[in-house]
């Protein structure tokens, strides 16, 4: 007991020792930004709001305070700053796409607590058989379609509780080739499903509401889909594929196909709650469809076809009577207010880059040159510079506030559609595995299947085919949608 406590007392003592570094390293480099001189062509509000951007992206990166404290301090120091008063910052934290997070926790919980969610992972499964390369693909390809739905994080952790159920009837344990297989593929699939459409992950929600800050023209539904679906379609597979061939199971089956429909059928028959919650995504998800046409809708229904306000209601209907799929403690527990937090702060210092001027500059000092070079070779540069700086800042909303401004105006630069450029950092912000740095990843990797760098290779290559697929698509898609 006394050992126990000893280093109980150690580990927060090195914590804290860890945190202080990270507070202390923050604020240097803030007050360093502060006291240079001004750039020329940057306001002195711009080089205030690039000093806030610096200290908090240490701050996330480092976890040296919690991310929600980190982005609460985000807030208060915008008036500290003269960057802008405390109800506008309050009032740009407070997006649509910030009640949008909330809505998908809401949902994500209604799939889990239901049973759809682990029923269609079973159903999977069973159509797949026993073929232990089989079980591969289904696991990717299962946590992608889900993702679609559901966010990416729950989308990995029912089919992780499911894996690892196998793995512990097979005596498979850490070392496992099999088991790496799955335990990699399982949360790269989720964030490839995760781009299918808006609504399949808050990045993709955020960076849209971040181009309408920014002056473009929101982003239709189906337009989204149609670079998304053949995305998730083409990506899935050959994911399943690598990782099958850098990690081939040492197992031919995964034990009795019995043993699998006996899982399936001790589910029973789609239970009521079941039932409703298929209505209402089904209905959620039609009225998203038809959203990408507004003139469909009477004058008196028009409001809904808002993306926002779709899922807002499709939210409330499961708490009313009769209906009731959960309570509203149930909600709050499940709710990553973290990631609410975070997403509000990262929508908040968004805005003020480009009031502040910071955004302009960094296009003006950073990215002029690429104006002169070809489409083609834009999108792909633009996708791989996104697909390596997860490495250096693994909180993926940070992202698209910190790139798509300065890149939205590079697009007018050029003449084309400041969309085209913002398009390819949002659907890459997803792009999170070469090292398990980000949430979806971590979902797994704490069950010691897998070793930091095994993630390298198979990424590697999955993400040099992301950027292909990506740019392919968005040329020749992006002329049929009107983004070119």
């Amino acid at each position: 007991m006394a050992n126990s406590a000893s280093d109980s007392a150690q580990e927060k003592w090195t914590g804290s020792k860890t945190s202080a570094v990270g507070i202390v390293i923050a604020a240097a480099a803030t007050a360093i930004v502060l006291i240079l001189p001004t750039p020329q062509g940057l306001d002195p509000a711009g080089q205030r709001t690039a000093a806030l951007f610096i200290g908090a992206l240490i701050l996330w990166s480092t976890e040296s305070l919690p991310i929600a404290v980190t982005s609460l301090l985000t807030l208060a120091v915008q008036p500290l700053f003269g960057l802008t008063p405390l109800g506008p910052a309050f009032a740009n934290f407070m997006s649509p796409v910030f009640f949008f997070v909330l809505v998908m926790f809401i949902i994500a919980l209604a799939w889990t607590k239901t049973g759809l969610a682990k029923r269609f992972a079973w159903w999977m499964l069973s159509m797949a058989g026993t073929d232990a390369k089989k079980a591969i693909y289904v696991f990717v390809v299962g946590a992608g379609l889900l993702s679609m739905i559901v966010s990416d994080v729950p989308a990995a952790a029912i089919f992780m509780a499911i894996a690892l159920g196998i793995l512990a009837k097979l005596d498979l344990r850490p070392g496992s080739q099999f088991g790496k297989a799955i335990m990699l593929g399982i949360p790269i699939g989720a964030l490839i499903g995760g781009v299918g459409t808006p609504a399949g992950s808050s990045i993709n929600l955020l960076g849209l509401e971040i181009i309408a800050q920014q002056g473009g023209e929101r982003i239709p539904f189906v337009n989204w889909m149609a670079i998304g679906i053949p995305m998730v379609a083409i990506l899935l597979p050959f994911t399943a594929y690598v990782v099958v061939k850098f990690f081939p199971p040492e197992i031919e089956s995964i034990g009795m196909i019995e043993d699998i429909h006996a899982e399936r059928d001790n589910m029973g028959a789609l239970s009521s709650a079941e039932w409703k919650l298929i209505a209402i995504m089904s209905t959620m998800v039609v009225l998203w469809i038809l959203s990408s046409w507004p003139a469909l809708f009477p004058s008196v229904l028009r409001p809904l076809s808002n993306v926002f306000l779709v899922g807002i209601l499709g939210a409330i209907v499961m708490f009313l009577p009769g209906i009731k799929l959960f309570t509203w403690k149930e909600a709050q527990e499940a709710t990553g207010w973290e990631v609410l937090l975070l997403v509000g702060a990262v929508t908040s210092l968004g805005v003020v880059s480009r009031d502040t001027g910071l955004a302009q500059w960094l296009v003006d000092s950073l990215l002029s040159g690429l104006v002169a070079w070809h489409m083609v070779a834009i999108l792909i540069v633009i996708s791989a510079f996104t697909v390596v700086v997860h490495l250096m800042l693994p909180i993926n909303p940070v992202i698209p506030v910190v790139m798509i401004p300065p890149l939205m105006l590079l697009g007018d630069a050029a003449g084309l559609n400041p969309a085209l450029f913002a398009l390819p950092v949002i659907f890459t912000a997803s792009c999170a595995f070469l090292l398990p740095l980000d949430a979806v990843p971590l979902v797994t990797y704490g069950k010691g299947y897998y070793k930091m760098f095994d993630m390298l290779p198979a990424g590697t290559v999955i993400s040099i085919a992301w950027v292909i697929v990506m740019t392919v698509l968005l040329v020749v898609i992006g002329p049929l949608i009107g983004l070119l």
